[in-house]
């Protein structure tokens, strides 16, 4: 059996998962202001740390389905993406439900001049 590093290891077993994050938001229970607020501290406070991975645990639709905070902080998130604050975006595996892992840029690094 080859030798692969831990990522391309990762790769293989399939997607990125909360055992596989530096830390996890866990918003389950969570109202959408919440919710929101809670993900919009976590990018500020990213802009300022090193970079990290998160695990964003969502609430699954309720029985008989309903409205639940996967698009709302889909969008977030994303728009986030765009903005440079997040380098890896992409929604959790089956077995760790409903939610994202991401991978945060975290502070820029200066160049002396």
């Amino acid at each position: 059996m080859p030798h692969f590093e831990d990522f391309y290891a990762a790769k293989l077993r399939g997607s990125l998962g909360v055992t596989d994050a530096d830390s996890v938001l866990d918003l389950r229970g969570a109202n959408r202001a919440r919710a929101e607020a809670s993900l919009k501290d976590m990018l500020e406070r990213s802009r300022f740390a090193k970079g990290k991975t998160v695990a964003i645990r969502l609430d699954p639709p309720p029985e008989g389905g309903g409205e639940t905070l996967f698009q709302p902080a889909g969008r977030l998130l994303l728009d986030a993406k765009r903005r440079g604050l997040i380098e890896r975006l992409q929604t959790l595996p089956a077995q760790d439900g409903l939610g994202f892992y991401v991978a945060l840029s975290g502070r820029a690094e200066r160049t002396p001049m």
